[in-house]
């Protein structure tokens, strides 16, 4: 019943955000994002982090991680909803991950007073981030 718990605090803390099935099907701004700006995010490892764990089409970053599914394909094995949620709160999808809630801001636990109250990542960093990772099928 932890899980339940998690997944109504993470449902309470994004009000007006509309979540169906394992997705948020909507753009968290309106509109797409970039998917050039996304792919700077990802690679970025002061601001996404996404590569602390990840590994995925990118060459020219050394030390990718390899505690979470690898990047590449992510477009074709996730919808658009599907990757928004899992950026915005992964916990929603699985209430034991290690990935951050790029978006969350009640309900955390060990966060930096500075940090607290504000997302890690803004609406359009995460529709940028959603753009990008849909551009990769293979």
């Amino acid at each position: 019943m932890k899980w339940l718990a998690a997944a109504l605090v993470a449902v309470c803390s994004l009000a007006g955000v509309a979540y169906a099935n394992d997705g948020i099907p909507r753009s968290l701004t309106g509109a797409r994002g970039d998917p050039a700006r996304g792919r700077a995010i990802v690679a970025n490892r002061q601001v996404g982090l996404c590569l602390l764990c990840h590994s995925g089409p990118f060459p020219d970053e050394r030390f990718q991680g390899n505690l979470a599914p690898d990047l590449s394909g992510a477009g074709k094995r996730s919808s658009e909803a599907q990757l928004r949620l899992r950026i915005v709160d992964s916990s929603r999808i699985n209430p034991t991950t290690i990935m951050p809630a790029y978006h969350r801001t009640e309900g955390l636990v060990r966060v930096a007073p500075a940090l607290r109250g504000k997302p890690i990542l803004s609406a359009e960093q995460i529709e940028d981030v959603v753009a990008f990772l849909m551009t990769l099928k293979d």
